[in-house]
């Protein structure tokens, strides 16, 4: 799990399993009151090892650009968080 931290919010990476297989997410939580929100990433992609979606979810929150006002991460134009060309 990798955690970076925002004025308003705190982000951190996970995967979770869904079935037989894993998800990889980003969990923006607000520093003061509220609760975490959960963004799945690569929804295109599931994973059969936690390894491998661990890493996809922090190599997404690395690339994470900022966040919206309230708390939706901001990608790059056109990302997809695949090394497709």
């Amino acid at each position: 799990m990798a955690e970076r931290a925002f004025p308003h919010f705190t982000v951190r990476s996970g995967a979770t399993l869904e079935g037989s297989r894993y998800t990889a997410y980003l969990a923006v939580t607000p520093r003061k009151h509220g609760f975490p929100v959960y963004y799945a990433i690569c929804e295109n992609r599931s994973f059969r090892e936690i390894d491998v979606a661990q890493t996809a979810a922090a190599r997404a929150l690395a690339d994470m650009l900022d966040l919206e006002e309230d708390g939706t991460p901001i990608f790059p134009e056109g990302y997809t968080g695949f090394d497709d060309e």
